[in-house]
């Protein structure tokens, strides 16, 4: 019975991880909001684009290869101040 409860709760703890949050209804395509990283002064390249807690945390390079993590609105695509 012990085995049986560890494997539930490992299972349920790894199916709650898989959740991911999910931009809003109403939110800019995530183009739009790429769009703006790449405004960016001394852009270089996006590495990773990720949703979570209500935000699009994008993480980019400069040209002279300095990592940039940064926060956006996703329905507006304002950079969120710290």
């Amino acid at each position: 019975m012990r085995v049986f409860l560890l494997a539930l709760m490992m299972m349920l703890s790894l199916s709650a991880m898989a959740i991911a949050d999910e931009p809003p209804a109403g939110s800019l395509p995530l183009s739009q909001i790429l769009k703006k990283v790449e405004a960016r002064d001394k852009f270089g390249y996006i590495g990773e684009v990720d949703f979570d807690d209500g935000f699009y945390e994008v993480t980019w390079y400069t040209t002279d290869g300095a990592k940039v993590e940064e926060k956006l609105d996703p329905h507006t695509g304002d950079f969120k101040v710290k």
